[in-house]
């Protein structure tokens, strides 16, 4: 029974980041504007002679040293949040039709953002250990005990700031993502058993 119990919160963990991975490139292909830590990388891609997937893994490895003082311990899904999702993100893109109607692009930004919510609430679930962004936002959500939705929000407005300062790319997407995703990941928790109704992890 626990190696079959093991499977299946593998198998969880693997489609978790599939649909995460999925839905980060819906929202990329829809061109409306990039997710705040994405921005983050873009910005120190263009201000470095690093390529964007190396600011990526730079920002990610960045992230998790500040879960050392917040207690945060990192798990294989950690790592392979790192890997897959990015991988899953551009299998994915090129079977996304192309839009030429703001709206279509608009409807398919917030459809992305709302499996990005899902996605997240079910690979934390499978207890593997959290993203490096996740693991940090629930860190600073229970060192301060504050809602999970304020404190993500909170960082992702820091994070884009900081990335557009740098160059990376800002427009109406980033900006819903930021305000959004917070409250949206809160909701998926409470779904997952992750979180109580006022939102603390």
């Amino acid at each position: 029974m626990p190696q079959s119990n093991f499977i299946y919160r593998f198998a969880k963990l693997i489609f978790g980041l599939a649909i995460y991975g999925a839905g980060l490139g819906m929202m990329v292909h829809a061109g409306i504007g990039i997710p705040p830590w994405d921005v983050l990388a873009q910005g120190i891609s263009l201000q470095t002679s690093i390529t964007f997937g190396q600011a990526t893994i730079a920002v990610s490895l960045l992230v998790m040293l500040f879960w050392i003082p917040l207690k945060v311990k990192p798990g294989i899904g950690s790592v392979l949040n790192a890997i897959l999702v990015g991988l899953f993100a551009d299998l994915t893109m090129p079977f996304l039709p192309d839009f030429e109607a703001y709206w279509q692009n608009f409807i398919l930004f917030v459809l992305g953002m709302l499996i990005i919510s899902f996605a997240t609430g079910l690979y934390i679930s499978c207890g593997f250990g959290k993203g490096p962004r996740d693991g940090l936002m629930m860190g600073l959500a229970k060192r301060f005990n504050k809602p999970f939705w304020i404190t993500r929000t909170s960082v992702e407005i820091i994070v884009v700031i900081i990335g557009f300062s740098l160059g990376g790319q800002v427009r109406e997407g980033t900006l819903l993502f930021a305000i959004a995703i917070g409250y949206l990941n809160q909701l998926a928790m409470r779904l997952f058993g992750l979180a109580d109704k006022s939102g603390r992890v």
